[in-house]
């Protein structure tokens, strides 16, 4: 009996955390918004709901895990 191919699957947890953008780099979002944001000045506040890049020694780790993202 033959075996059937393998499917590959995308983890949904990564691709629920990160965005891939039309030049290929990866986006994720700021941790450290959901609780104790009283104690958190406006400014921080700010900052945390805006996006950040994902750190190049990180990219093959996330791309890994979306294999039909790139």
């Amino acid at each position: 009996m033959q075996s059937k191919p393998k499917s590959i699957k995308t983890r949904k947890a990564v691709a629920k955390r990160f965005k891939i953008t039309g030049s290929g780099k990866i986006v994720r979002s700021r941790p450290g918004k959901r609780h104790l944001l009283a104690s958190k000045n406006a400014k921080r506040r700010r900052k945390l709901g805006t996006s950040a890049l994902v750190d190049k020694t990180d990219y093959s780790r996330v791309l890994e895990n979306l294999p039909f993202s790139h």
